[in-house]
């Protein structure tokens, strides 16, 4: 799959990926599916292209997942003449997005205010662990220290009985959709104004944002009128149900929820429960109600909990299970994961673009690149400029 024909709202901007790992990747692989032209600039002798992989080197899960839309051009920033054609491609670009570490980009000249005084209508995005004015700014940062610093392993330990970390990258993930939506409002205010500028992302501080929004809770007043945690996630009832033949989220949530069933269930003295029979569900309740649901939730398959819901408005969802999820109906009629044809991988499932625009929708162009595989490309076109 390569289609060179760029398509999607983002046509025209020119994002340059000088980052690694997953956290700027995939912040610029968002910005490729919705039509960005983007290089990604990486060391001829990339350590983090690790793991495992089918028939070659550097061309892992990973890299399939968050390098797509996105040429790749090999040079060695310690080489003098190399890095002056990074320099030379960072001047005809939108936008740079990068991870690395200040002293690293200030040995290369590649600070925001070097490469603002080539091009100063540049959006810098600059992502890191920490606040760059902290005592925590140079401290090594993976997904795990960010959840630990963001109390988002307070919140596991506190709902779970034990700290653990969230099996999915939420920090670089979370910290990849932020850098997208400030960019995109940087390149609003440039188009605006004619000025660039630089955008600091810290993952930290983003996930403590983000887990507050819910998690602050009684601690928004002061002084504060409660503990924080948001009761209903921090409730020990709060995961799904097996059913008869699976697993589901069956989350009755206002009083006629439960009545309804409870009812489904075949339990109709549950119905006429005084704790789903006032206006409201008291949170002194919840444990108990929840215990219930557990005990009730197996008198009935997946797909007749489903009917029942549907029916009655209760809210309800099977639990997916990944090994499955390609033949999921939901996730094949939205194109969620799809196989595809890979130059030199052979036959790949590739995530789907999960948003629709009526008018410009994004596409995959192309599929990740081997590394360094358009530097002759991206050097030509740079010469003929």
């Amino acid at each position: 799959m390569t289609d060179t024909t760029s398509t999607g709202p983002l046509e025209g901007v020119r994002v340059i990926d000088l980052s690694t790992v997953v956290m700027g990747p995939y912040a610029a692989q968002i910005m490729g599916d919705l039509g960005a032209d983007v290089i990604k600039i990486e060391s001829p002798a990339d350590t983090v292209r690790v793991g495992k992989y089918r028939t070659t080197p550097g061309m892992t899960p990973l890299n399939l997942n968050v390098n797509r839309n996105k040429r790749s051009v090999a040079l060695n920033l310690k080489d003098e003449t190399q890095r002056d054609q990074a320099l030379a491609l960072i001047d005809t670009a939108d936008v740079l997005i990068t991870n690395m570490r200040p002293g690293a980009l200030a040995r290369l000249g590649m600070t925001y205010a070097d490469l603002a005084a080539r091009n100063p209508r540049l959006v810098y995005a600059h992502a890191q662990g920490f606040r760059s004015d902290s005592d925590r700014a140079g401290n090594a940062a993976y997904d795990e220290t960010v959840q630990a610093a963001s109390g988002l392993v307070d919140i596991a330990n506190r709902a779970l009985g034990t700290p653990v970390y969230l099996p999915t990258i939420l920090g670089d993930k979370v910290s990849s959709l932020t850098i997208a939506y400030t960019v995109l409002a940087a390149l609003l205010h440039r188009d605006k104004t004619g000025e660039g500028q630089r955008i600091e992302i810290p993952m930290t501080d983003t996930l403590i944002a983000f887990n507050l929004v819910e998690h602050l809770s009684g601690h928004v007043f002061e002084p504060a009128e409660g503990s924080t945690g948001f009761p209903l996630s921090m409730s020990k009832g709060h995961h799904a149900v097996h059913t008869k033949d699976g697993l589901a989220c069956v989350i009755p949530y206002n009083p006629q929820n439960f009545r309804d069933f409870f009812a489904a269930a075949g339990r109709a003295d549950l119905a006429e429960d005084p704790r789903v029979n006032g206006d409201a569900i008291d949170n002194a309740d919840t444990d108990a109600l929840s215990a219930l649901i557990d005990e009730c939730a197996p008198t009935l398959t997946t797909e007749e909990w489903a009917e029942v819901c549907a029916k009655y408005s209760i809210p309800m969802a099977p639990v997916l299970e990944l090994d499955n999820a390609q033949d999921d109906e939901y996730v094949r009629d939205g194109h969620l994961l799809d196989v595809v044809e890979h130059p030199s991988e052979g036959s790949i499932r590739t995530v789907g673009i999960p948003v629709r625009f009526s008018a410009t929708p994004g596409a995959i162009r192309r599929l990740a690149p081997l590394p360094g595989q358009d530097t002759e490309e991206v050097l030509r076109e740079l010469a003929a400029r």
